[in-house]
């Protein structure tokens, strides 16, 4: 797969539910309480769901922010907009709705060893605020589309997406033993020759 086929492919975006749905921002459906809705695109990038334009200028950059808003994600069993929002970031009295392109923790970057010698991805656009021990063996990537993944907290569904730049230098990586319809089979990091799992498959696949 070609970059630009591939990034064309990334840079598809899924039809939002929240264009049939009503609602509105800071709406209160009781005292005290007040909702809002957020989406999040293929790079990782936080908006306001209504927001006409998305993109970089647009999207929420603070970090500390972006910290609180993301450690509080998980899905959205509240009863109210589960279909359109499966997603829901708790926050006081506020009530955040989120759904996203494809998953809502999308890695953007992979940082410098740390003096424990692991790598770390980071996410959520808040650098090291935010991270998860990179795990080379569970890098998973489905053919059909050119997206990789890789594991992510439970409470919101175990997977996140990696960023399409990083995840094209990723690619550089993979050994298809299997052929190219197929899943990769080994990755080589830090000239370490990884076997993989390929265990969030299912976990893709109910997605």
């Amino acid at each position: 797969m070609s970059m630009m086929t591939y990034m064309r492919v990334l840079q598809k975006v899924n039809t939002l539910p929240s264009r049939f749905l009503h609602y509105v921002q800071g709406q209160s459906p009781q005292p005290k309480i007040r909702e809002y809705f957020y989406f999040i695109d293929h790079q990782g990038q936080l908006f306001l769901d209504d927001a006409k334009m998305k993109n970089f200028t647009s999207c929420f950059k603070e970090k500390a922010f972006l910290q609180f808003f993301f450690k509080r994600l998980k899905m959205n069993t509240t009863g109210r907009y589960e279909e359109e929002f499966p997603y829901f970031s708790p926050c006081g009295r506020e009530r955040n709705y989120i759904h996203c392109d494809d998953k809502p923790i999308v890695y953007t970057h992979i940082l410098p060893q740390h003096k424990d010698g692991i790598d770390y991805l980071s996410y959520g656009g808040a650098g090291e605020l935010l991270t998860v021990a990179f795990q080379p063996e569970q890098v998973c990537m489905l053919p059909d589309t050119g997206r990789i993944y890789h594991p992510a907290t439970p409470t919101i569904g175990g997977v996140g997406l990696i960023k399409s730049s990083l995840a094209i230098d990723i690619s550089k990586h993979f050994e298809f033993e299997n052929g190219e319809n197929n899943p990769p089979t080994h990755f080589t990091w830090q000239n370490k020759r990884f076997i993989l799992t390929n265990e969030i498959l299912p976990l893709l696949h109910q997605s």
